[in-house]
């Protein structure tokens, strides 16, 4: 069972996790792996955080949004290659399609998954990326909006790790657990904190689902 369309990205990896009593186990070990921070991440412009909207997706035009910014972050396309948009747009149709299939619920082996969105007015970003604003944009019916960070929570039986057989013993299907995948920013605004808010707000969610965060490196 695929649990990923996407590759998981590098960025990290959270798992969290609940008993049924009040003592909280180990996850399973996974690996956080950080890319190497380049001059133009540390360059990145300054946003205006208070215009900022950190939020569970419920459009499809936003998961539209967020499909083709996690297909312009996990992959590396040669902008002078043939079709290439014919290419993108197909990556992203497949992301969509996979994404709007999680969250409704209707992906054997999930519980609850929820796509988490980070996302800013085009007003603001109008004049540092074109490309940025072009694909990610979406609108709120009050105005167009970008998005600019996206992950998913997942809740299910398992967590993927346990897939090649390594869940720890003590664990059983009633734990409720869950873990974080295809985080992602875009690349012009890292450095701003984005990832942070997705992840904080991630919590939040988690809390609703009765789990406790439990991050595991």
């Amino acid at each position: 069972m695929a649990f990923l369309c996407s590759p998981l990205p590098s960025c990290s990896v959270a798992i969290f996790s609940k008993s049924n009593t009040d003592g909280f186990r180990s996850s399973p070990s996974c690996r956080l792996r950080l890319r190497p921070i380049s001059a133009s991440h540390i360059l990145a412009p300054a946003i205006d955080r208070s215009a900022m909207v950190i939020s569970e997706t419920v459009s499809e035009d936003e998961l539209w949004a967020a499909a083709c910014l996690r297909v312009r972050t996990f992959n590396e396309l040669n902008p002078s290659s043939y079709n290439i948009q014919d290419h993108r747009r197909y990556l992203a149709e497949r992301e969509f399609e996979a994404l709007k299939e999680r969250v409704s619920g209707k992906r054997e082996g999930f519980t609850r998954v929820s796509c988490v969105n980070a996302t800013l007015p085009l007003s603001q970003l109008s004049t540092s990326s074109e490309d940025l604003c072009s694909a990610c944009k979406y609108s709120d019916g009050i105005e167009d909006r970008v998005v600019v960070g996206s992950l998913d929570l997942n809740q299910c039986r398992w967590l993927p790790d346990e897939i090649a057989g390594t869940k720890p013993e003590g664990f059983s299907v009633d734990f409720a657990r869950a873990y974080l995948s295809n985080v992602c920013v875009a690349k012009e605004l890292r450095r701003n904190g984005v990832g942070y808010k997705l992840i904080e707000k991630s919590k939040v969610v988690a809390r609703e689902w009765a789990v406790v965060q439990k991050f595991c490196l």
